[in-house]
């Protein structure tokens, strides 16, 4: 009978250099991270689902892979780390002093649509800073959020600042009831022209419908600002955009830095500065984030936080990872185990592996078969290279 065994919907094996990629950027990112002040926490794999109710459910409910416990509680596998870090900071932290920065290299499950592609696991690696409010604060994340994508060696990529405020000052100007301005978001959120123009029709007669029907195209370079400004007048969110801009120029981030006015996601959840990270050869971002000042009094502690998470496999998968080439095998004879391993550890990781064989001829069919140039040959005599 034959029977066969496939990974669920949503989740694959990864092999050799995909292995290498995932490790290859989380390490980056960790020694980044550890160098920068930030500690690690781990949080279970499995939370109570009431925990992201409680945080304003950062994740859509229906994208929460869920789990009944014995006792008829519903718990949730992990679908975000930030509310799960929020929890832990609000208890078990609350006597540290703030601010207090944290790191985390963790997977988080998500349950997608039918035949919508993509995984349920996805690799994270992230930072979150609680307690710090101010420009400096969103300066110190950004600035982490450019070095971690350069620590990762990629070619080209870009992070694009929004700000939730500003569609929140430009939303309150309209006398549009409140199902509707979440349409709205969501149209602005997804770039859906048509649907976005039909939802202001009714509406082209108020100060702001111009500005909301213009707030997708606001994309691109310091110019952006300009024109919001032109659209929308005065605005704090805009005028601390301004600042950042500025600064991150000045500190030589200028180069990597854009700006998307139609970052509208997530509103209930973000409070101000909203960025993503953007890959050549990536088809979405590889990194999100922003500042979130209202989820830690959501677990008993008033503090204000920022944080950003990197896609590990996103990353990886742009950068040219090969697995290494077997070039030796070695053939040992009684006595030389010690020898014939202090052989191997000095050689470039994966080129050189021990022979299990009793025989040369093993040996040497067996380099054949792993395509390797030769045989290391040690014995009582000495050393010896025998070509395949």
């Amino acid at each position: 009978m034959n029977i066969h065994i496939n990974t669920p919907e949503g989740t694959r094996d990864r092999l050799f250099a995909e292995c290498l990629e995932r490790r290859q950027v989380q390490s980056a990112l960790v020694e980044l991270f550890r160098r920068r002040g930030y500690t690690e926490v781990i949080t279970p794999d499995v939370e109570f689902y009431d925990l992201f109710v409680q945080s304003g459910n950062p994740v859509p409910q229906e994208a929460m892979l869920k789990i009944i416990d014995r006792s008829g509680k519903i718990m949730v596998m992990r679908p975000d780390c930030t509310a799960p870090i929020a929890r832990v900071a609000a208890t078990k932290l609350k006597h540290l002093a703030l601010p207090q920065r944290l790191y985390y290299d963790q997977t988080v499950f998500r349950d997608r649509q039918a035949h919508a592609g993509g995984s349920r696991e996805i690799a994270q690696c992230g930072v979150e800073m609680i307690g710090a409010v101010g420009d400096k604060a969103d300066l110190e994340m950004v600035a982490m959020a450019v070095d971690a994508l350069r620590a990762c060696t990629l070619p080209q990529f870009h992070i694009e600042l929004g700000h939730a405020g500003f569609y929140r000052t430009l939303a309150g100007r309209m006398n549009m009831p409140q199902e509707e301005l979440e349409r709205l978001r969501a149209a602005i959120e997804g770039k859906n022209f048509a649907l976005l123009n039909d939802l202001l029709e009714p509406y082209r007669g108020e100060d702001a419908c111009a500005s909301l029907r213009r707030l997708p195209y606001l994309f691109g370079g310091v110019e952006v600002l300009d024109e919001a400004r032109k659209l929308a007048g005065s605005c704090d969110s805009l005028d601390h955009l301004g600042r950042l801009y500025s600064e991150l120029s000045e500190a030589g981030y200028g180069g990597c830095v854009r700006f998307d006015l139609g970052l509208v996601h997530q509103l209930d959840y973000y409070t101000g500065l909203v960025f993503r990270g953007y890959v050549e050869g990536a088809g979405a971002p590889v990194l999100s984030g922003g500042r979130y000042d209202g989820l830690m009094e959501q677990f008993g502690r008033k503090a204000e936080a920022i944080g950003f998470a990197v896609d590990v496999d996103a990353v990886g998968a742009c950068l040219d990872v090969e697995t290494p080439k077997l070039k030796t095998v070695i053939h040992y004879g009684p006595d030389l185990l010690a020898r014939a391993l202090a052989l191997v550890d000095s050689r470039p990781a994966g080129s050189c592996e021990l022979s299990p064989c009793r025989t040369l001829d093993s040996t040497m069919n067996l380099a054949r078969e792993k395509g390797a140039a030769g045989v290391l040959l040690l014995d009582a005599e000495g050393e010896r290279w025998l070509t395949v």
